[in-house]
Protein backbone atom coordinates (compact mmCIF):
# COMPACT_ATOMS: atom_id res chain seq x y z
CA UNK A 1 0.00 0.00 0.00
CA UNK A 2 1.39 3.06 -0.37
CA UNK A 3 1.05 6.20 2.04
CA UNK A 4 -2.46 7.13 2.65
CA UNK A 5 -3.94 10.67 1.84
CA UNK A 6 -2.29 13.22 4.12
CA UNK A 7 -5.65 13.48 6.25
CA UNK A 8 -4.37 10.06 7.28
CA UNK A 9 -0.84 10.80 8.15
CA UNK A 10 -0.49 11.16 11.91
CA UNK A 11 1.26 11.18 14.68
CA UNK A 12 -1.37 9.44 17.27
CA UNK A 13 0.76 6.38 17.61
CA UNK A 14 4.62 8.26 17.72
CA UNK A 15 6.51 5.94 20.36
CA UNK A 16 5.07 2.77 19.94
CA UNK A 17 6.09 -0.34 18.46
CA UNK A 18 3.56 -2.46 16.62
CA UNK A 19 4.39 -6.28 15.23
CA UNK A 20 2.66 -7.41 12.34
CA UNK A 21 2.59 -11.16 11.40
CA UNK A 22 2.94 -12.02 7.74
CA UNK A 23 3.39 -8.41 7.13
CA UNK A 24 5.35 -8.89 3.98
CA UNK A 25 3.07 -9.10 1.40
CA UNK A 26 -0.29 -7.96 1.02
CA UNK A 27 -2.79 -7.29 3.55
CA UNK A 28 0.11 -7.66 6.82
CA UNK A 29 1.92 -5.25 4.52
CA UNK A 30 -0.84 -3.08 4.45
CA UNK A 31 -1.75 -2.50 7.60
CA UNK A 32 2.20 -2.72 8.84
CA UNK A 33 2.74 0.56 6.68
CA UNK A 34 -0.54 2.23 7.36
CA UNK A 35 -0.14 2.07 11.47
CA UNK A 36 4.02 3.96 10.89
CA UNK A 37 1.49 6.62 8.93
CA UNK A 38 0.42 6.58 12.43
CA UNK A 39 3.88 7.24 13.73
CA UNK A 40 4.42 3.69 15.17
CA UNK A 41 7.45 1.87 14.78
CA UNK A 42 7.22 -1.48 12.87
CA UNK A 43 8.38 -5.11 13.50
CA UNK A 44 7.76 -6.84 9.88
CA UNK A 45 7.80 -10.64 10.19
CA UNK A 46 7.45 -12.78 7.27
CA UNK A 47 8.41 -17.02 7.02
CA UNK A 48 9.65 -16.84 3.93
CA UNK A 49 9.17 -13.53 1.93
CA UNK A 50 12.49 -11.87 2.57
CA UNK A 51 12.72 -9.56 -0.23
CA UNK A 52 9.49 -8.21 0.15
CA UNK A 53 9.83 -7.80 4.06
CA UNK A 54 13.41 -5.95 3.62
CA UNK A 55 11.42 -3.99 1.10
CA UNK A 56 8.32 -3.41 3.41
CA UNK A 57 11.32 -1.84 6.08
CA UNK A 58 12.80 0.62 3.70
CA UNK A 59 8.87 1.99 2.86
CA UNK A 60 8.33 2.16 6.83
CA UNK A 61 11.96 3.80 6.74
CA UNK A 62 10.33 6.57 4.08
CA UNK A 63 7.75 7.53 6.35
CA UNK A 64 10.76 8.28 9.77
CA UNK A 65 9.84 5.41 11.66
CA UNK A 66 12.19 2.76 12.70
CA UNK A 67 11.20 -0.97 11.11
CA UNK A 68 13.10 -4.40 11.32
CA UNK A 69 12.13 -7.33 9.30
CA UNK A 70 12.28 -10.62 11.48
CA UNK A 71 11.85 -14.66 10.49
CA UNK A 72 9.81 -17.18 12.29
CA UNK A 73 7.59 -19.98 11.12
CA UNK A 74 5.25 -19.79 13.02
CA UNK A 75 3.99 -23.23 13.16
CA UNK A 76 7.02 -23.44 15.57
CA UNK A 77 6.64 -22.61 18.91
CA UNK A 78 10.42 -21.70 20.07
CA UNK A 79 10.16 -19.28 16.84
CA UNK A 80 7.80 -17.69 18.31
CA UNK A 81 9.26 -16.83 21.59
CA UNK A 82 12.72 -15.74 19.42
CA UNK A 83 10.91 -13.35 17.73
CA UNK A 84 9.39 -11.74 21.02
CA UNK A 85 12.61 -11.74 21.97
CA UNK A 86 14.65 -10.44 18.93
CA UNK A 87 11.74 -7.73 19.60
CA UNK A 88 12.27 -6.81 22.86
CA UNK A 89 16.17 -6.80 22.34
CA UNK A 90 16.20 -4.13 18.91
CA UNK A 91 12.85 -2.34 20.00
CA UNK A 92 13.08 -2.21 24.33
CA UNK A 93 9.08 -2.42 23.90
CA UNK A 94 5.90 -3.57 22.54
CA UNK A 95 2.42 -1.94 22.56
CA UNK A 96 0.54 -3.46 19.79
CA UNK A 97 0.30 -6.99 18.37
CA UNK A 98 -1.71 -7.94 14.94
CA UNK A 99 -2.24 -11.25 13.92
CA UNK A 100 -2.74 -11.23 10.50
CA UNK A 101 -0.64 -14.21 9.09
CA UNK A 102 -2.87 -16.87 8.01
CA UNK A 103 -3.66 -19.40 5.01
CA UNK A 104 -6.62 -20.04 3.10
CA UNK A 105 -6.46 -23.83 2.64
CA UNK A 106 -9.54 -25.16 -0.18
CA UNK A 107 -10.67 -29.08 0.86
CA UNK A 108 -13.48 -30.90 0.87
CA UNK A 109 -14.84 -32.94 3.80
CA UNK A 110 -13.55 -36.46 1.83
CA UNK A 111 -10.22 -34.50 0.53
CA UNK A 112 -9.11 -33.32 4.17
CA UNK A 113 -5.96 -34.86 5.47
CA UNK A 114 -4.17 -34.91 8.76
CA UNK A 115 -1.46 -32.24 7.29
CA UNK A 116 -4.12 -30.03 5.57
CA UNK A 117 -6.07 -29.97 9.06
CA UNK A 118 -3.05 -29.32 10.94
CA UNK A 119 -1.91 -26.41 8.30
CA UNK A 120 -4.61 -24.40 8.89
CA UNK A 121 -4.99 -24.64 12.23
CA UNK A 122 -1.42 -24.19 12.86
CA UNK A 123 -1.32 -20.97 11.23
CA UNK A 124 -4.72 -19.25 11.72
CA UNK A 125 -5.33 -20.49 15.27
CA UNK A 126 -2.63 -21.67 17.30
CA UNK A 127 -0.13 -19.36 16.22
CA UNK A 128 -1.97 -16.38 17.29
CA UNK A 129 -2.55 -17.90 20.44
CA UNK A 130 1.06 -19.00 20.89
CA UNK A 131 2.17 -15.05 19.44
CA UNK A 132 -0.55 -13.43 22.19
CA UNK A 133 1.69 -15.42 24.82
CA UNK A 134 4.76 -14.51 24.12
CA UNK A 135 3.56 -10.77 23.25
CA UNK A 136 1.82 -10.48 26.89
CA UNK A 137 4.56 -10.02 29.03
CA UNK A 138 5.91 -7.11 27.02
CA UNK A 139 2.63 -5.79 26.24
CA UNK A 140 1.98 -5.51 29.85
CA UNK A 141 4.77 -3.36 30.51
CA UNK A 142 2.80 0.00 28.67
CA UNK A 143 0.00 -0.70 30.37
CA UNK A 144 -2.40 -0.09 27.78
CA UNK A 145 -1.27 -2.94 25.04
CA UNK A 146 -3.17 -3.99 22.37
CA UNK A 147 -3.89 -7.20 20.73
CA UNK A 148 -5.80 -7.16 17.21
CA UNK A 149 -6.39 -10.91 15.53
CA UNK A 150 -8.05 -11.68 12.46
CA UNK A 151 -10.70 -14.17 12.26
CA UNK A 152 -13.33 -13.25 8.99
CA UNK A 153 -16.45 -14.50 7.39
CA UNK A 154 -15.29 -17.82 6.83
CA UNK A 155 -15.47 -18.19 11.04
CA UNK A 156 -19.31 -17.34 11.03
CA UNK A 157 -20.43 -18.78 7.84
CA UNK A 158 -20.37 -22.71 6.55
CA UNK A 159 -18.21 -23.31 3.76
CA UNK A 160 -18.31 -26.92 2.79
CA UNK A 161 -15.28 -26.69 0.97
CA UNK A 162 -12.84 -24.70 3.55
CA UNK A 163 -13.85 -26.90 7.05
CA UNK A 164 -10.56 -26.64 8.59
CA UNK A 165 -10.65 -22.52 7.27
CA UNK A 166 -14.13 -22.54 9.08
CA UNK A 167 -13.16 -24.32 12.01
CA UNK A 168 -9.69 -22.26 12.91
CA UNK A 169 -11.48 -18.58 12.43
CA UNK A 170 -14.25 -19.50 14.32
CA UNK A 171 -12.12 -20.51 16.78
CA UNK A 172 -9.85 -16.98 16.67
CA UNK A 173 -13.74 -15.43 17.76
CA UNK A 174 -13.59 -17.48 21.05
CA UNK A 175 -9.67 -17.42 21.45
CA UNK A 176 -9.95 -13.03 21.39
CA UNK A 177 -12.64 -13.41 24.07
CA UNK A 178 -10.51 -15.72 25.88
CA UNK A 179 -8.10 -13.77 25.74
CA UNK A 180 -9.62 -10.69 26.20
CA UNK A 181 -10.87 -11.63 29.96
CA UNK A 182 -7.01 -13.33 30.65
CA UNK A 183 -5.56 -9.98 29.58
CA UNK A 184 -7.35 -7.23 31.11
CA UNK A 185 -6.68 -4.53 32.15
CA UNK A 186 -3.63 -3.91 31.23
CA UNK A 187 -3.95 -5.89 27.27
CA UNK A 188 -7.11 -5.27 25.10
CA UNK A 189 -8.20 -7.94 23.03
CA UNK A 190 -10.23 -7.41 19.59
CA UNK A 191 -10.25 -9.34 16.06
CA UNK A 192 -11.54 -8.54 12.58
CA UNK A 193 -13.65 -10.50 10.15
CA UNK A 194 -13.37 -9.19 6.93
CA UNK A 195 -14.96 -10.48 3.76
CA UNK A 196 -13.40 -10.45 0.35
CA UNK A 197 -10.75 -7.67 0.48
CA UNK A 198 -9.00 -7.40 -3.12
CA UNK A 199 -5.28 -5.78 -3.92
CA UNK A 200 -3.99 -4.46 -7.14
CA UNK A 201 -3.52 -6.91 -9.45
CA UNK A 202 -6.22 -10.05 -8.03
CA UNK A 203 -8.26 -11.07 -11.08
CA UNK A 204 -11.89 -9.74 -11.28
CA UNK A 205 -13.50 -12.77 -10.80
CA UNK A 206 -11.77 -13.47 -7.67
CA UNK A 207 -14.24 -10.70 -6.03
CA UNK A 208 -17.49 -10.92 -8.58
CA UNK A 209 -19.44 -13.75 -6.32
CA UNK A 210 -19.04 -11.93 -2.55
CA UNK A 211 -19.96 -8.47 -4.89
CA UNK A 212 -23.62 -9.81 -5.80
CA UNK A 213 -23.89 -11.45 -2.74
CA UNK A 214 -22.87 -7.95 -0.50
CA UNK A 215 -25.12 -5.49 0.29
CA UNK A 216 -22.75 -2.88 -0.52
CA UNK A 217 -22.04 -4.21 -3.97
CA UNK A 218 -18.10 -4.20 -3.69
CA UNK A 219 -15.41 -6.05 -2.30
CA UNK A 220 -13.04 -4.73 0.84
CA UNK A 221 -9.78 -2.87 0.18
CA UNK A 222 -6.68 -2.68 2.26
CA UNK A 223 -7.10 0.56 3.44
CA UNK A 224 -10.34 -0.24 4.84
CA UNK A 225 -8.90 -2.87 6.72
CA UNK A 226 -6.25 -0.79 7.76
CA UNK A 227 -8.71 2.18 9.16
CA UNK A 228 -10.95 -0.97 10.90
CA UNK A 229 -7.37 -1.82 13.01
CA UNK A 230 -6.46 2.02 13.70
CA UNK A 231 -9.93 1.88 14.67
CA UNK A 232 -9.50 -0.77 17.46
CA UNK A 233 -6.11 0.65 18.35
CA UNK A 234 -7.86 3.93 19.52
CA UNK A 235 -11.01 2.42 21.15
CA UNK A 236 -10.11 2.30 24.69
CA UNK A 237 -13.55 0.72 25.76
CA UNK A 238 -13.50 -1.87 23.93
CA UNK A 239 -12.31 -5.34 24.21
CA UNK A 240 -13.12 -9.06 23.46
CA UNK A 241 -15.12 -7.47 20.60
CA UNK A 242 -15.48 -9.27 16.63
CA UNK A 243 -15.53 -6.76 13.93
CA UNK A 244 -17.19 -7.47 10.77
CA UNK A 245 -15.89 -5.87 7.68
CA UNK A 246 -17.69 -7.70 5.03
CA UNK A 247 -19.86 -5.09 3.68
CA UNK A 248 -23.03 -6.92 4.55
CA UNK A 249 -21.85 -9.90 3.54
CA UNK A 250 -22.78 -11.89 6.51
CA UNK A 251 -27.03 -10.44 6.46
Amino acid sequence: MSPSSPALQNDSLRGSVALVTGAAKRLGRSIALHLAEEGADVVIHYRASRPEAEDAVAQVKKLGRRAIALHADLSRVFEIKRLFEDTAQNFGRLDILVNSAANFLHTKIETTTEQIWDASLDSNLKAPFFCSQAAAPLLKQTGRGVIINFSDVGGLLAWPGYIPHCVSKAGIVMLTRCLAKALAPEIRVNAIAPGTITMPGDPPEMEADFIKRAPLHRSGKPLDVAAAVSFLIHSEFMTGQLLVLDGGRTL
